[in-house]
């Protein structure tokens, strides 16, 4: 709540803004159960712990950023609490929490777990086939999910949760890009983001479609324990993805992450500087950037220089393509100089014509045809001339019986 957590390794920080305007952020550092014991580090189980380890971190830090209001609201504890403080004493906040984390998980599972698998159930009778009820299953977790957010996104709160989540992924996006990390610097970057949690999500429900479309069991109740059984697994699997895509920069890693990056724009929105503020913040508690850029600028330099020489192909490749283009332009030049000349031939041509046309008709000869005429002249003449032998047809016929010599003239 108006707040940003960020994690590097082992160590994470939580910046949040009070009421009074104020930022306050509070450094701790977790126990990492991969230093003590490598079989935490091997793949599917490392994702299974980071798995247990977000939704541990991201309760307590809600609780810690809620602390903050509560003060400022002062509401009085409930029975249920000050039982818990008379049972637990100091541990009572903590208690407090892991129960609500484990009714968060139990209420998740309902959700997006149990209840698409009693959907789908409704439509066995129609369907046989169990691969393809296990996809319709999936698809209907899907949709829930998908409506789950656009519900959530419509919360006022929720709103500005998801604007300090659009800080938090300009804020990594812009040290990743090798910048100084300044509020306009932050302020130009995207919101989405590869290894974002809503990506995580998604491909849990995605991945737990392909595990209940190839593991069949018979037993109704069976099926329902494997669903809940195998959801670490899944997202031990999903994990492993996500942290593929954001180490790889392939096409085809892309092209898989997208639907992860187009779900991002539900659950990110546009922050104002105030909320870039509280990342920048939260980042620089656990991570020294300066440094950071310092021991990266080389490759930046590299980077720059391999993205110049790329430029510098284009634009050749580019010079060609013109230079081709030109060529041919050269040749339908040509094309139509030549045509050019051929109609300027026969314009002269008709010059010489019309004289003689002049003396036959001086010689009371039969007046030549048009098609004849016709021959030697361009298109652009056939209307005049047109008019003109019209004009002359006219004439010899109306003065037959005129005087000769008036009419040679």
């Amino acid at each position: 709540m108006e707040g940003v957590m960020m994690k590097n390794q082992s160590e994470y920080a939580i910046a949040v803004r009070k009421p009074d305007n104020q930022i306050v952020v509070e450094k701790k550092k977790l126990k990492d159960p991969a230093e003590k014991n490598a079989f935490f580090r091997l793949p599917i189980v490392r994702g299974i712990v980071a798995f247990v380890e977000s939704l541990t971190l991201g309760m307590s830090s809600l609780t810690y950023s809620a602390g903050f209001f509560e003060e400022e609201e002062e509401e009085e504890e409930s029975r249920f609490e000050k039982a818990l403080g008379k049972i637990f004493k100091e541990k009572a906040e903590d208690v407090l929490m892991g129960l609500i984390v484990v009714a968060s998980i139990l209420l998740a599972v309902g959700i997006f777990m149990l209840l698409p698998y009693f959907l789908a159930g409704v439509f066995e009778r129609i369907i046989t086939n169990q691969t393809v009820l296990a996809l319709l299953e999936g698809v209907i977790r899907l949709v829930i999910f998908v409506v789950y957010l656009l519900l959530i996104s419509q919360m006022e709160d929720m709103k500005r949760v998801f604007m300090y989540h659009g800080a938090e992924h300009k804020t990594i996006n812009c040290v990743e890009n090798l910048l100084p990390l300044t509020v306009e610097n932050v302020r130009i970057q995207s919101r989405e983001h590869k290894r974002c949690g809503t990506s995580f999500v998604l491909y849990v429900l995605i991945i737990s479609i392909i595990f209940f479309a190839f593991i069949r069991v018979e037993t109704p109740w069976l099926r329902i324990l494997l669903r809940v059984l195998l959801i670490p697994v899944v997202a031990g699997v999903a994990y492993e993805f996500i942290r593929l895509a954001g180490r790889s920069n392939s096409k085809i890693m892309a092209v898989l992450s997208r639907p992860g990056m187009w779900m991002q724009g539900l659950t990110t929105r546009e922050p104002d500087d105030s909320m870039i503020e509280v990342a920048i913040a939260s980042v620089e508690a656990v991570f020294d950037w300066e440094a950071f850029l310092e021991e990266n600028g080389p490759k930046l330099t590299k980077r720059r220089g391999k993205k110049k020489k790329q430029v510098k192909q284009e634009t050749s490749k580019k010079k060609q393509e013109i230079t081709e283009t030109s060529k041919k332009d050269s040749q339908v030049t040509a094309a139509e100089k030549e045509e050019k000349e051929k109609i300027e031939e026969k314009e002269e041509t008709v010059s010489v014509v019309k004289p003689v046309l002049k003396a036959e008709k001086r010689k009371r000869m039969p007046m030549v045809e048009r098609t004849y005429i016709q021959d030697y002249e361009s298109p652009e003449q056939d209307e005049e001339e047109d008019e003109i032998l019209s004009a002359l047809d006219k004439y010899f016929d109306s003065n037959k019986e005129d005087d000769p010599e008036e009419k040679e003239d």
